[in-house]
């Protein structure tokens, strides 16, 4: 199936909350005033866009609207449209930077949110794509991530370096370079603890990993990528907020994205702390991860061509 074809399938939930929210403010409401962006601002609050960023959103129509004289509530859709994918395009970049032998990508994120998976999908991805991957496992925390990273190498045909539960992190990251050093190794993909209650400690054990990382890579993209699972909506978003001062996040791997009507956190997390979604996952199989295109996600949950 073509990644736009799954995108559009695991968008039909999210589309529902957000499209039809909109639909039915836009034919209860046929004249623009004060009274429909009040309701299209309660809709996308409730489409889980969040307070701040609705309010946002609603501003910005209400200015095009006045620029451009839209008199007619169905041609603000598209309006609409531009604004949403103005958010997720403005500000930091949603394309990842994967370039240096090896280009390096960090993953982070709480337990049971997909991070195991995510990692393992990604290095399929890469090794589909002719490069060479290494995963070392250095959320050392819990010894089933190093059992589970075990079994997701295996089937992606990725070396993995690791050491015993317990051992230092940082450790695990530098026997993986080490062992990248003299290979052609495409990509290294680092598995990292995310544990939220004690954000100094998460903060200085990513500093370790980032210091040997920057002193034996230095030429090498860098990545840190949170993954959110969407189904938990709003506490998806405070996650965000959590992990980017305990991190130099610089995107988000956003799962489960298939079997939930809340991507709109998407646009909160994006508008509220500059933080892009670069990948989304789009069902439960090992090829189901792909970069996030801001454009197709947006005709994916909004219908326009009817205003085209």
């Amino acid at each position: 199936m073509a990644f736009f074809s799954k995108l559009r399938e695991s968008l039909s939930k999210t589309k529902t909350s957000i499209n039809e929210k909109i639909e039915n403010v836009m034919k209860t409401f046929q004249k623009v005033d004060d009274e429909l962006f009040d309701e299209l601002e309660e809709a996308l609050i409730t489409a889980d866009l969040g307070v701040n960023t609705s309010m946002e959103i609603i501003e910005r129509l209400r200015e095009a609207a006045s620029a451009k004289h839209i008199t007619d509530s169905e041609k603000l859709k598209s309006e609409l449209a531009d604004i949403l994918e103005g958010i997720l395009t403005d500000g930091a970049d949603s394309k990842m930077n994967v370039y240096g032998l090896p280009a390096v990508i960090m993953v982070i994120g709480v337990n049971g949110v997909g991070k195991t998976t995510s990692i393992g999908k990604l290095a399929n991805m890469y090794k589909k794509q002719g490069k060479t991957v290494m995963i070392a496992a250095a959320d050392t925390f819990r010894a089933a991530a190093i059992e589970q990273l075990e079994v997701w190498a295996e089937r992606a045909d990725a070396r993995l370096i690791k050491q015993q539960e317990g051992s230092d992190p940082a450790a695990v990251v530098y026997d993986a370079v080490n062992a990248c050093k003299g290979k052609y190794v495409d990509v290294l993909l680092c598995d990292t603890a995310g544990r939220l209650h004690n954000k100094k400690n998460l903060m200085e054990e990513l500093k370790k990993i980032y210091k040997i990382l920057d002193r034996e890579l230095p030429d090498s993209g860098k990545e840190i990528l949170l993954v959110l699972d969407a189904t938990t909506g709003q506490n998806a978003v405070q996650q965000a907020k959590e992990f980017k001062e305990a991190a130099d996040i610089t995107g988000i791997i956003l799962t489960k994205l298939d079997g939930t009507a809340k991507g709109g956190i998407t646009f909160a997390i994006k508008n509220e702390y500059d933080i892009p979604v670069k990948l989304v996952g789009v069902g439960e199989g090992i090829d189901d991860i792909e970069p996030f295109d801001p454009h197709e996600f947006v005709n994916g949950i909004i219908d326009i061509e009817e205003n085209n």
